[in-house]
């Protein structure tokens, strides 16, 4: 039970949830198996830096942290992350990677 990495200072369940449902948001490091995701090996990576999911669900651990449930969809699995692990991807980000109507 030692092998549990707490941040004591910190519990972000005091205030309301940072990401919601449906919200597009960025790994900001590589994710890999810790030996939670069932079919997978240990050490495996579930998520590489970068890539970009939709929060499904919320949760909590420790009674301390949310959880949050992050369907990636160039990878097709669905990871439990923390906060510290992922960004939002902006609105701006998004408008700037529409292409440009053609001009007549």
């Amino acid at each position: 039970m030692n092998s549990i990495v707490r941040d004591s200072d910190v519990v972000e369940l005091s205030d309301p949830p940072a990401f919601s449902f449906g919200q597009k948001l960025r790994a900001n490091r590589t994710i890999r198996n810790d030996g939670t995701y069932r079919g997978k090996e240990i050490g495996e990576v579930l998520v590489n830096k970068g890539q970009v999911g939709y929060v499904v669900s919320i949760g909590t651990f420790l009674q301390q942290f949310y959880i949050y449930g992050v369907e990636f969809l160039e990878s097709g699995y669905r990871v439990g992350m923390k906060r510290k692990e992922l960004e939002p991807v902006d609105a701006c980000e998004e408008i700037d990677d529409l292409p440009l109507p053609e001009e007549s």
